[in-house]
């Protein structure tokens, strides 16, 4: 499956953002979290899942969240998403307190306002429907059900040809780009995905991605990604890493012309500060330098240094 390029597609999400926040003056927080703790307690032990985690996301925009196993990024995907509920702290998506809401409250956020996807191609789809079917079924329990719609929208993330197809009949990347198209047959706001291409290999992962970027140009869904594909995660406008429950730095990407007219995209990454003044330094530069317990911090005029402490 091939398509528009990467910069061709995010002018076309930034504009679709626009459009659907009502101006650009809004495009600000779509989703924001602020100081999100999360803690979980099992036989009376407590386990810090989310240590004070800040991000906020534009309208339409497409985002990559990476992070080790345990560094508490499915965790906040799951609040998010509203599978969870926060223990303190601020998490608010397109205006739904996520921290306070009621129960049904929720389940309107859940229906309406926030598509999801799953790593696993089985929890996505109902085995004994087809593709056309899976999609449309969303729509009929919110009383709006549209053949056309479902088409189009299966059209839109490659698979039109499995409209007909009932999951055993299709690829494991047909599946998922079904998936994708089920996630957004109700016009959510947002679009949660994990590890979506945890399960496939290169080539039919670069497929559902073709997918997922297309909803966000054409229909200026935010869409949020957790990923350990490295290969999805270069292809986004911004990379959030987290680590040890906080967000600690972000990779953003923007595309310049280079030489011969050629478009090109830099990258350049970014410690993430927190309100308090608190980061995280990069595992690497501490491995490098031995950095441990303490360091000294010299303020120039236009930079801090960072040294290895004094014994």
């Amino acid at each position: 499956m091939t398509g528009p390029d990467l910069g061709e597609l995010q002018r076309r999400a930034a504009q679709r953002a626009a459009a659907r926040a009502g101006g650009t003056d809004r495009l600000r927080g779509h989703i924001v979290c602020d100081g999100l703790v999360r803690i979980f307690k099992t036989e009376g032990v407590e386990v810090v899942a989310l240590q004070g985690l800040d991000l906020v996301v534009d309208q339409g925009e497409l985002l990559a969240i990476v992070g080790a196993s345990g560094s508490g990024k499915s965790t906040m995907l799951n609040i998010l998403s509203g599978l969870d509920v926060p223990t303190a702290g601020i998490a608010r998506v397109a205006g739904f307190d996520l921290l306070t809401m009621t129960s049904r409250r929720r389940l309107r956020y859940r229906r309406k306002v926030a598509g999801f996807v799953w790593q696993q191609t089985g929890r996505n789809l109902l085995p004994y429907l087809s593709a056309r079917e899976n999609v449309e079924l969303p729509m009929r329990l919110a009383g709006r059900a549209s053949r056309k719609r479902a088409l189009e929208l299966l059209d839109m993330t490659g698979v039109a040809h499995c409209a007909d197809r009932r999951p055993n009949q299709m690829s494991g990347g047909e599946q998922q780009r079904t998936a994708v198209a089920v996630a957004v047959a109700n016009d959510p706001e947002v679009l949660f995905a994990d590890e979506p291409t945890g399960e496939l290999d290169e080539a039919t992962a670069a497929d559902v991605f073709v997918a997922l970027r297309t909803i966000n140009a054409e229909l200026g869904v935010t869409i949020v990604i957790v990923t350990h594909d490295h290969a999805v995660s270069g292809q986004v406008r911004r990379t959030v890493a987290i680590r040890d429950g906080r967000t600690a730095s972000e990779v953003r990407r923007s595309a310049r012309t280079g030489a011969g007219g050629a478009e090109e995209i830099v990258s350049q990454e970014y410690s993430v500060l927190d309100r308090a003044g608190r980061m995280q330094l990069p595992a690497g530069f501490v491995d490098a330098l031995s950095l441990k317990d303490r360091v000294q911090l010299t303020l120039e005029t236009d930079h801090v240094q960072v040294r290895p402490g004094d014994e």
